[in-house]
């Protein structure tokens, strides 16, 4: 595998400390999976970017894989993203069909509510009316 001279220390590349962090694990693993020596795996655990072909095409490969396995999930959530919405959407269409129906229904009880107060204002009134009369009526049975 590649010797110190063919690496470069990877604080040198320009990356943020976490980006090195990263670089020096995918390092590591691109290297186990790609069969390479120990010198290889050596070299990342001290902090340096193998730059023989190889371990720059394990590397490269191995982001490779990892740029699609992200891809690929990135789009089976937004795939969940979009079955919930729409299930949520309905849902919510549904709720408000619901809502609309019991606020029809609300309106049609008051409607009822008021048909009925009016309909005993009315039966008062007669009912007043009757008593009236039975109150002359009585008086003049009484007269008699």
């Amino acid at each position: 595998m590649a010797s110190p001279a063919n690496s470069i220390p990877d604080t040198s590349l320009g990356l943020s400390r976490d980006e090195v962090i990263l670089l020096r694990q995918h390092q590591q693993v691109a290297l186990s999976q790609a069969g390479a020596s120990r010198a290889g795996s050596n070299a990342s655990s001290q902090g340096l970017l193998l730059l023989d072909s190889g371990s720059l095409q394990a590397l490269g490969y191995h982001f490779d894989r990892l740029m699609h396995a992200i891809q690929h999930r990135m789009q089976s959530l937004s795939h969940q993203t979009q079955v919930s919405t729409r299930a949520h959407s309905s849902h919510a269409a549904d709720a408000m069909a619901m809502a609309d129906a019991e606020i029809a229904r609300f309106h049609d009880i008051l409607r009822q509510i008021d048909d009925l107060e009016r309909e005993f204002d009315k039966v008062r009134h007669i009912r007043d009316i009757v008593k009236g009369f039975r109150g002359r009526v009585s008086a003049l049975e009484r007269r008699y």
